[in-house]
C-alpha cells in the first residue's frame, strides 16, 4: 500500500527475510508452524492480520520476540490507514475542484475557505459521506434522473443542488404519501402556480405536504443544467425546483414534470430515469395543465 507520503509494508517482507536466511520453503514454514500453507502464503502478502498467537509461533520458529511482530504488526495496519486517507484525500481533493464549491459558499451551503483539505472536509459533512467518490452510488444520490457520472461536472453540481433540496426538505412536516389525494388536488395546484408570490409559494408547499411531498424551492446552482429534481427520502417524496424560476408557467410546468415522475412510478425505479420516462413525464404534465385550461 503506498501513497505519496507513506509505504506499508507487511510483517510478511521480514517473514520472507527470514526464511530466505534460512534456506526454508514456505511449506517446510508452515508445517514447523502447524498452519496451512494457505494461510502462512496470506501472512507473508500481508492478507491476514498477524495476530498476537501469530506473534508467540514466529517467537518460537524464528527466535524473533513476539513483541517485534506485534509491533511490526501496528505500523503496518496504522501506514495502511494513513496512505488509504491519503489517497482518498487526494481523490476527492480532484473531485472537488469539479463541484460549484464557490457557488454553493456564497449560497451558505459550505463555509468560506480556500483551503482544497477544508474543502473536502466541507463537503464529505455537506453530502454526510466519509468520501466524495460515494456520490455515485446510486444508493446515495436516490435522483430521479438521468445516470450519474462523476467525471461529468454537471451531474456533480446537479448533486450538490439536489443535496441542498434534500437539506431543506427536512424543515418540512409532511402527511403520509397520499397519490390519489394528490391527483385530486392538481386543480388547485395548477391556481397556486399561476402567479407566484411568497404567499402562494407558502400555500403550495404546505398543500403538497398534506399529501406526502416535500417541496424544496432552492436557488438555481449553476452547470446543474436541471431546474428539478424528485427523489424518496425517508418516509416523504421530495421535490426540490429552481426557487429563482422568474417564469410562471415554466415554474408550473417544472414542478408537473416532476409530478409526472411521482404519478408514474419513475421515483421508486430502480437506477436512473430513461428518455422514455422523461418524455411520458413531459407527455402527463402536458394533459394535466392542457385539462386545467379547458375548465
Amino acid at each position: 500500500m503506498r501513497s505519496r507520503t507513506y509505504i506499508a509494508i507487511p510483517p510478511g517482507a521480514t517473514i520472507k527475510e527470514q526464511l530466505s536466511d534460512r534456506c526454508m520453503s514456505q511449506k517446510e514454514f508452515a508445517a514447523r508452524m502447524d498452519m496451512s500453507e494457505k494461510h502462512i502464503s496470506k501472512l507473508i502478502n500481508g492478507d491476514v492480520q498477524l495476530t498476537p498467537d501469530m506473534a508467540i509461533r514466529l517467537e518460537t520458529v524464528l527466535g524473533v520476540p513476539a513483541k517485534f511482530w506485534n509491533n511490526l504488526e501496528a505500523i503496518y495496519r496504522e501506514k495502511i490507514i494513513k496512505a488509504e486517507s491519503e489517497n482518498t484525500m487526494d481523490s476527492d481533493k480532484e473531485l472537488a475542484k469539479k463541484l460549484p464549491y464557490k457557488d454553493m459558499a456564497e449560497y451558505g451551503w459550505v463555509p468560506v475557505t480556500r483551503s482544497e483539505s477544508e474543502k473536502v472536509s466541507n463537503l464529505r459533512r455537506y453530502f454526510e459521506i466519509v468520501k466524495l467518490g460515494l456520490l455515485e452510488k446510486q444508493q446515495i444520490t436516490k435522483i430521479t434522473c438521468r445516470r450519474l457520472k462523476l467525471t461529468d461536472k454537471s451531474d456533480l453540481a446537479l448533486v450538490a443542488w439536489a443535496q441542498q433540496a434534500k437539506i431543506k426538505a427536512r424543515d418540512i412536516s409532511t402527511s403520509t404519501i397520499d397519490l390519489k389525494g394528490l391527483q385530486e388536488e392538481l386543480p388547485e395546484i395548477v391556481k397556486l402556480t399561476r402567479k407566484r408570490t411568497s404567499a402562494s409559494d407558502t400555500k403550495l408547499i404546505k398543500k403538497l405536504a398534506e399529501n406526502g411531498i416535500a417541496l424544496a424551492l432552492i436557488p438555481y446552482l449553476k452547470g446543474s443544467f436541471l431546474k428539478g429534481v424528485t427523489f424518496i427520502d425517508g418516509n416523504h417524496i421530495v421535490v426540490g425546483l429552481a426557487s429563482d424560476i422568474e417564469n410562471a408557467d415554466e415554474f408550473r410546468f417544472g414542478l408537473f414534470h416532476e409530478l409526472g415522475h411521482i404519478i408514474l412510478g419513475h421515483v421508486t425505479k430502480e437506477g436512473e430515469t430513461t428518455e422514455e420516462d422523461e418524455k411520458a413525464a413531459d407527455n402527463w404534465a402536458n394533459e394535466k395543465l392542457r385539462n386545467s385550461r379547458s375548465k
